[in-house]
């Protein structure tokens, strides 16, 4: 193993360092949007906080567009079947163009009931009304990102998505402010610039994607039968993700049920974990198309080593982040909102992010092994089964509220959030151990060109 450490080592850097680059880019749409919406007052920043839960919700429940297709195309490949794996991919981009279209029509149509459950104050749930119907308009573009990145990452490309997401991230920064500042737009420019950048990127990433079909001489027509083929092998990571984004849903439901300004500071500092998560998911981007590629070579041993490896890179990287999060905490509420309780709630919720990050690092390079070998399945089973256990610990912290706040003290702000953020480090606790347990054994190496 001594030997084919170091090749294993550049194979993980040369795919996860693009990926990070590429992944924080959605995270970085969101901590853009809420520093500059952030200046505009708590209630747009707490509706901000609501729409984005809906909006992450609608999109990234088909994030088998990405995580899936990523599998099936790196175990064609590692078959030796370019043309098998760059046709699974345009069904993928086939059937994220029509969920999304779908999607689309739907979110803008119940946006004001939607927003509505999460129980914010009219002021905030004005502004969430507001950003979300404007910004389900980008959601076939964010589907489209999803399936053509995908693909990409199976035929081993990282590069090209990154650079997408650079341009895309870029045009949004400079978008936003011109529309929420420079127009006046408040909100609704925000959601504008985002859904005219996510438009952009989507459109250079098919340009590519049929580029690499021209190559191989690849149709680029749509296939009913394999694109639904796709869409039911994608059911169990369907499950999966609606579970993980039940969890996410209802964290942020216990925070509007806290107050805006505890919900103000929860869109910031959820903000900032998924930021992470992002910048920990590109090693599981990594261990996907390994494990795919290997997998599909019938490579046992190396699967296993690249598993070993994926995992100590993540809970090192973990550790650096919660570092750099303690380290940056006191300055970073500053950049978000000029509100000192709600930099008070983000200071104290960030303590409890930060000392997470080695067990997030964890669970999602477990998580990219297992998405990598096609075991969505036992995804979906044990997602549902930590959704079981999260419940009762996060109802805890609903019911405890009024406690809590200690009567709308600012210490009393910090500790609900605080206590909040606690509660979802015992969701992801119970995940790592669930997983731990899966990936020890054998029945998850599955060899060949599918599962």
């Amino acid at each position: 193993m001594s030997e084919t450490a170091p090749s294993q080592h550049r194979e993980v850097l040369r795919l996860a360092v693009p990926a990070f680059l590429a992944l924080v880019a959605e995270p970085l749409f969101l901590l853009t949007d809420a520093a500059i919406v952030g200046r505009l007052g708590v209630a747009p920043l707490a509706g901000l906080g609501v729409a984005s839960a809906v909006l992450l919700t609608a999109a990234n429940v088909f994030v088998f567009l990405a995580y899936g297709t990523t599998a099936v195309v790196a175990r064609q490949l590692g078959a030796g079947s370019l043309p098998g794996a760059l046709s699974a991919g345009i069904d993928g981009t086939w059937l994220g163009i029509g969920l999304g279209a779908v999607t689309a029509g739907a979110v803008a149509l119940v946006a004001d009931p939607v927003c509505r459950l999460f129980g914010a104050s009219e002021a905030a749930l004005e502004q969430a009304v507001t950003y979300l119907r404007i910004s389900a308009l980008g959601i076939p573009a964010m589907l489209v990102v999803l399936a053509t990145t995908g693909v990409l990452r199976g035929l081993q490309d990282t590069r090209t998505p990154l650079l997408a997401a650079v341009g895309g991230f870029g045009l949004n920064i400079a978008l936003n402010v011109w529309f929420v500042h420079g127009l006046g737009w408040g909100i609704a420019g925000s959601a504008w610039g985002t859904v005219i950048a996510q438009t952009g990127m989507a459109a250079a990433l098919v340009v590519v994607l049929v580029r690499y079909a021209g190559r191989s001489a690849v149709p680029l027509r749509a296939h009913p039968g394999r694109v639904l083929a796709a869409a039911r092998g994608g059911i169990p990571l369907l499950v999966r993700t609606l579970a993980l984004r039940a969890v996410l849903l209802l964290t942020t439901w216990v925070a509007a049920g806290l107050g805006d300004v505890p919900l103000a500071a929860y869109q910031v500092t959820a903000t900032i974990w998924t930021f992470l998560a992002f910048a920990l998911d590109a090693l599981a981007i990594a261990a996907q198309a390994i494990t795919g590629k290997a997998l599909g070579a019938g490579e046992l041993e190396r699967t296993r080593e690249a598993t070993a490896l994926v995992l100590r890179w993540g809970v090192v990287v973990g550790i650096v982040l919660g570092v750099l999060v303690l380290l940056l905490r006191p300055v970073i509420g500053p950049l978000f909102t000029p509100d000192p309780a709600v930099q008070a709630a983000i200071a104290g919720g960030l303590v409890v992010v930060a000392l997470g990050q080695p067990l997030s690092g964890f669970v999602f390079v477990i998580d990219g092994v297992l998405i990598g070998a096609g075991d969505g399945r036992w995804l979906a089973w044990g997602m549902l089964a930590t959704l079981v256990a999260y419940l009762p610990v996060v109802y805890a912290v609903h019911a405890a509220g009024d406690w809590l706040l200690e009567g709308g003290t600012t210490e009393g702000q910090v500790n609900a959030l605080t206590w909040l953020w606690i509660a979802f480090t015992v969701f992801m606790a119970v995940r790592a151990t669930l997983m731990w347990a899966r990936v020890r054994t054998d029945r998850w190496m599955v060899t060949g060109a599918s599962r």
